[in-house]
């Protein structure tokens, strides 16, 4: 599982960039099976070949008991997605894509606030997550999120690069 791709597709810099005029309004929504296609795309736009999910992986995180997609749209057109999972009282993010017009525009962030919202609803008492150790956007916005590192998993990607395992603990 990822929490974040080595693309940075969760970076939302303090840099002052304008913002992308389709992401003033963002729509969050649940998966239905339609958007599966959609949502595999979008997957492997954001993650290099080696790490991006094949069709097959994809489905079964998504079939996983607890597992939640919501997808955020602009404009009516899908901007990202996060799916998250629940395992007793741990929740996880398995991914969070933001395709690469729509990054900078607070999308990541409020599909991060909705997975973690339905999670704790759902009884998660803590949320992990694994990020590139190399990707040093997502890192800051995992940590400006309220994640801390706990530990970094040897040879967890492809090609043998680490990944830093990060939690935040949930407010009761």
């Amino acid at each position: 599982m990822r929490g974040s791709s080595s693309k940075s597709d969760t970076s939302e810099s303090a840099d002052p960039l304008p913002e992308p005029p389709a992401a003033k309004s963002v729509v969050l929504r649940p998966f239905s099976r339609a958007d599966f296609e959609s949502l595999y795309e979008i997957d492997q736009k954001c993650y290099p070949s080696e790490m991006a999910y094949s069709r097959r992986e994809f489905r079964w995180y998504m079939r996983l008991p607890g597992a939640e997609t919501l997808i955020a749209e602009t404009g009516g057109v899908i901007a990202g997605f996060i799916l998250t999972a629940l395992f007793e009282r741990a929740g996880h993010v398995i991914t969070i894509d933001v395709l690469t017009e729509f990054r900078r525009a607070r999308v990541g962030t409020a599909l991060l606030a909705a997975g973690e919202a339905s999670l704790a609803r759902r009884g998660a008492t803590e949320i992990e997550l694994e990020t590139a150790v190399d990707n040093d956007a997502a890192i800051q916005f995992w940590k400006r999120s309220g994640y801390q590192t706990r530990g970094i998993l040897k040879n967890y990607y492809p090609g043998g690069l680490a990944a830093y395992a990060m939690i935040k603990r949930l407010e009761a």
